[in-house]
């Protein structure tokens, strides 16, 4: 690593090999998400960021070998390696490796992943801007943009010419309170969910993709858009788009409610019942207490186990990652004269 690299015009990578690879294949019609099309797709966004003047390059290793393969035969000015740090080829690497490029002070993060790659991009970036790429199963976070316009935008973010293309995305910040517990110590929450966060009737995490929307008990949403494919279709469906800017959605799933129908996975439309639900002003919080063991899920997987007697609490926070508008982006490159001569 050049000594001088902090002061360079950095960009990092972050490619998860085993998005759109879920049990979901199995159980809904999720496509499955090629990894020689991510070698593709990062090559493609590698050009895009040379275009518009990015010095260094970080890519995340990985198990498929997605940023050696993509830097292989391919005639590039600028500087890209993989990032130094210990691959464990876990979930988790995601995250350190949003850690480190923030530590290093990189201008933006490029993903490849769906809701639940960005989901733990996010824990560690911190204020990083995100340009996440859609190469998951739901992916109501992730864009479907062709790789070599994020590469673009990413650049021109990462360089200081596009920051009115920035704007924060919402986010559930989730406490999990033992028993006896009536409030959390630490603004720190346990977890969080960029999607959705789901009270889920199961005593174990297990395949952690959710599929099965009838042991869903409780789900907050930071959005509700109409044609989105996940858990949010349901609010969506509910809702039909109509609540306030800025705010989220919570929704009481009972046997005694109104059925919906929705695409809780690719392909797979599920009825679920409705009993109730309430828009979420910024910083409200929904309390969930057990009386019997559940799974807290969040953006579509089950993640932390629920004991009995414990609560979960659910805050919906306007304040989550900062994500590039990448048409934005380059709409105001393109005004100011930088692809001109």
């Amino acid at each position: 690593m050049p000594r001088d690299v902090f002061a360079m015009i950095t960009v990092g990578i972050i490619a998860n090999p085993a998005s759109g690879k879920d049990i979901r294949r199995l159980v809904a019609h999720g496509s499955v998400f090629d990894n020689e099309e991510k070698v593709s797709i990062v090559k493609r966004v590698l050009l895009g960021l040379e275009a518009v003047g990015v010095q260094y390059v970080w890519i995340m290793p990985d198990r498929f070998g997605i940023g050696l393969k993509a830097l292989d035969n391919l005639p590039l000015q600028i500087e890209a390696t993989l990032l130094d740090m210990p691959a464990w080829f876990m979930p988790d690497d995601s995250r350190r490796a949003a850690q480190l490029l923030a530590e290093r002070g990189v201008g933006c993060i490029v993903t490849l992943g769906g809701d639940g790659t960005n989901r733990l991009v996010a824990k560690g970036c911190g204020d990083v801007p995100l340009m996440p790429i859609s190469t998951g199963t739901n992916n109501v976070f992730p864009m479907m943009i062709e790789a070599t316009t994020a590469g673009l935008a990413a650049g021109l973010v990462a360089s200081g010419r596009a920051d009115a293309a920035l704007s924060r995305a919402p986010r559930i910040d989730v406490y999990r309170l033992a028993a006896g517990q009536s409030d959390f110590t630490t603004d720190a929450p346990d977890d969080v969910a960029l999607v959705d966060a789901a009270i889920y009737n199961e005593r174990f995490v297990a395949a952690r993709a959710i599929w099965d929307s009838g042991r869903i008990t409780d789900l907050v949403l930071t959005r509700a858009e109409p044609g989105n494919i996940g858990l949010s279709s349901i609010g969506a469906n509910v809702v039909a788009g109509n609540y306030p800017q800025g705010h989220g959605l919570y929704l009481q799933l009972d046997a005694s409610g109104i059925p919906v129908r929705a695409p809780v996975a690719p392909g797979l439309m599920q009825t679920v019942h409705v009993a109730a639900h309430r828009v979420l002003a910024p910083g409200e919080m929904v309390r969930v207490c057990r009386t019997q063991p559940a799974v807290l899920a969040f953006d579509g997987e089950r993640e932390l186990e629920l004991r009995a007697g414990e609560t979960a609490l659910l805050r919906f926070n306007p304040h989550g990652p900062r994500v590039v508008d990448p048409r934005r982006a380059i709409a105001l490159a393109a005004a100011s004269g930088v692809f001109i001569g």
